[in-house]
């Protein structure tokens, strides 16, 4: 995935493997934490403005918390051998813990595993575990897509909002329904788009999906891959736009609304102590805004006041736990109740969702 938030971190780690000694930081807790080694496996580059630059800030954050040593390695494919050699690599410098930052990485991290029983590999976005050595990882940012949905249905004249998609998978269903139920709420007539790129980051491709989709009468865009190929697609038809992973605002600052995004600085300095001090467990995890894994980005400055202070109400709620996005009643796209009213879904309902709710012009199947 690509290219994260603000400003080019143009300098970034032009060898794919880096090694970054940060027990001297200002900053460090000291103790265990500081004899720890951990290694994360990047898809991307963590020069760009999305995924790999979201975990690579969290990488950055937690070796300042804690004087963890960590290692990188960047432009890492699915399935590839190269991500096999990278984690023995790893293991040979010394790594106490693997982060494996994709979805397409949880068979080998599985296998990879139960070879290196003493080192902890932690996967994000997958569902697989073991009950000594390996877990996964993930935020629940759905919350923040289903306010980023308010404030797009609110924008929105056309009554039409575009949605570049990645892959047909659980995570980014989950996440067109969030953002179709939250348009609902301040816009009952919006319909979304949805138009499948199959990719995490190809500029191209994802930039040509937003603009048939605008074309086809959206004017407002969101997306779930990692370039900004979609906000400065709207940004030339003269759209708005909601960005993701990061705040792209500075890539399309017109168009630009508000975004869904990450903060795994927390996540990763909790995991890097509790292995500093022998009590990391292989408890799956999925935080949500109450633990500031996820939240919505900046807002841009011409959305209405009265919206703004709607959306932080319900971010609120969220937070405190007294709302949840998926609550009945919600039906599917043919019209049959999914979740009866008062009823809200279950964490093994939506980590498995296959299913688009009524609002959606697209097939789940992709």
């Amino acid at each position: 995935m690509r290219r994260r938030l603000l400003l080019v971190v143009a300098a970034v780690l032009a060898f794919s493997l880096v090694a970054t000694a940060c027990g001297d930081d200002g900053g460090s807790t000291g103790g265990a934490s500081d004899d720890v080694t951990a290694a994360w496996v990047y898809i991307g580059q963590p020069g760009d403005a999305g995924w790999t630059f979201a975990h690579d800030q969290g990488r950055q954050a937690a070796a300042d918390a804690t004087g963890a040593t960590t290692l990188t390695v960047e432009n890492i494919a699915e399935g590839s051998p190269e991500f096999e050699q990278a984690v023995r690599d790893f293991i040979a410098e010394g790594a106490d813990i693997i982060f494996a930052t994709s979805f397409g990485y949880m068979d080998d991290m599985e296998k990879l595993a139960a070879e290196f029983p003493d080192v902890v590999f932690d996967h994000a976005t997958g569902f697989k575990s073991n009950d000594t050595n390996f877990t996964n990882y993930f935020g629940r940012v759905y919350q923040p897509r289903y306010l980023s949905g308010m404030i797009a249905g609110a924008s929105t004249t056309t009554d039409t909002i575009g949605y570049v998609a990645a892959f047909p998978i659980p995570e980014v269903i989950r996440g067109i329904n969030a953002f179709t139920l939250g348009a609902q709420v301040t816009n009952p007539d919006v319909t979304v788009q949805v138009n499948w790129t199959s990719t995490w980051f190809d500029p191209a491709v994802e930039g040509d999906a937003a603009s048939a989709l605008l074309e086809a009468g959206a004017d407002v865009i969101a997306m779930h891959q990692d370039s900004t190929a979609a906000g400065e697609a709207a940004e030339a038809a003269g759209a708005r736009w909601v960005s993701y992973n990061s705040d792209m605002s500075a890539f399309a600052p017109s168009a630009y609304l508000t975004s869904a995004v990450w903060d795994w600085g927390p996540y990763y300095t909790s995991v890097i102590e509790e292995v500093g001090a022998g009590t990391w467990d292989a408890t799956p995890y999925w935080g949500g805004m109450d633990d500031g894994i996820v939240k919505l980005g900046s807002i841009a400055s011409d959305v209405d006041a009265a919206l703004v202070t709607q959306v932080n109400d319900v971010g609120d709620q969220m937070t405190a736990g007294t709302f949840d996005p998926f609550t009945g009643p919600i039906n599917d796209q043919d019209g049959t109740e999914r979740v009866a009213a008062g009823v809200s879904m279950d964490d093994g309902s939506m980590l498995g969702m296959d299913w688009f709710v009524d609002g959606v012009d697209g097939s789940a199947g992709g």
